[in-house]
């Protein structure tokens, strides 16, 4: 086993345990960021940002996983993480009661609505799909 003086400094400054909480979450990134803006590393800073990794991979796997979300329901998470009303979204749908339709699920988007919504928030035109459309569609 290879322990260079130069791994043993790097454990010195930062030394990896088992990530418990959220703080130790943030140090734990500070350390793998301040290694990362290096640029090129050394063959013992890469084996420590590998530890330093997997720490932050096992915790992160102890965690509630954030539920995939698709179609009118991303719609409204997107409005509300935008900050926006259903008349900002009047260039897309032609009208307030259209959206208001779509977002009480009394309608269905339509391929044109996807388009626009995809350009408009930058994202795939896929998401907007109902989950069980995008699963029975990959089949």
């Amino acid at each position: 086993m290879n322990n260079s003086s130069a791994y043993i400094e790097l454990l010195k400054t930062f030394p990896p345990r088992p990530i418990t909480a959220e703080e130790e979450l943030m140090a734990t990134q500070k350390a793998i960021d301040s290694l990362l803006d290096k640029g090129e590393l050394t063959s013992d800073e890469r084996d420590y940002l590998n530890v330093l990794g997997t720490l932050v991979y096992e915790y992160e796997q102890t965690l509630e996983p954030i539920p995939d979300i698709y179609g009118i329901e991303l719609l409204k998470a997107l409005i509300e993480e935008f900050d926006l009303r259903q008349k900002d979204l009047v260039p897309i749908f032609k009208t307030e009661s259209i959206v208001s339709d779509i977002l009480h699920e009394k309608r269905q988007l339509t391929t044109e609505h996807i388009q626009k919504l995809a350009e408009f928030f930058s994202v795939s035109p896929a998401v907007f799909f109902p989950l069980h459309q995008v699963v029975g569609n990959a089949v």
